[in-house]
């Protein structure tokens, strides 16, 4: 497959987490809150609601629509990442989603647009981790006026983005090898 032709796996892989996240928000996890979020375990004592694990996935996604297929088409997925947020976000929560989706984004993109030619893991931990405490603070405040579950957010979306970082690491060579920068 061509790296062209992978951005654009990516970017579908992208698009198809946002209604994946809003999804799974409102009906998985090991408990559901009444009018509130369903939540899973992601630490020892620690929950979150089960969204955050897409969200933690196309903040990983992002970068690498951005790596294969350039900074406008990842800029342009992220606008319309939350036009599409806020269209199938319940709701109740339609502002909070697209809202938290546009900012933490965005503040992936700014992070990693810098650091990519610093290197590929380096780039992606370090916009993950501003992107995940964006959108879990943007998200939690203005869905629930309540940053309670924060910790739970942060520590979700950061296991999905340690997760990929062997399979970054991975792609990296193999891009190496490939002549690829």
């Amino acid at each position: 497959m061509t790296p062209r032709a992978e951005g654009f796996v990516f970017l579908a892989a992208f698009g198809l987490c946002i209604p994946a996240a809003n999804w799974l928000i409102g009906h998985v996890g090991t408990v559901c809150m009444p009018g509130g979020p369903c939540l899973v375990p992601v630490a020892p004592g620690m929950m979150a609601p089960s969204g955050v694990l897409m969200i933690g996935l196309a903040l990983v996604l992002r970068d690498l629509v951005q790596r294969r297929l350039g900074v406008r088409w990842a800029f342009g997925a992220v606008l319309a990442g939350a036009a599409l947020s806020a269209l199938v976000a319940p709701p109740a929560l339609v502002v909070a989603s697209a809202l938290a989706f546009l900012l933490s984004e965005m503040a992936d993109l700014a992070v990693y647009t810098p650091l990519q030619k610093r290197g590929l893991l380096l780039a992606v931990a370090a916009s993950g981790a501003v992107g995940l405490v964006v959108d879990s603070a943007v998200f939690l405040w203005l869905a629930f006026g309540s940053l309670d579950f924060m910790a739970g957010q942060v520590a979700g979306k950061a296991w999905m983005v340690l997760a990929a970082l062997p399979i970054l690491h991975v792609m990296r060579r193999r891009d190496a090898a490939r002549g690829i920068a």
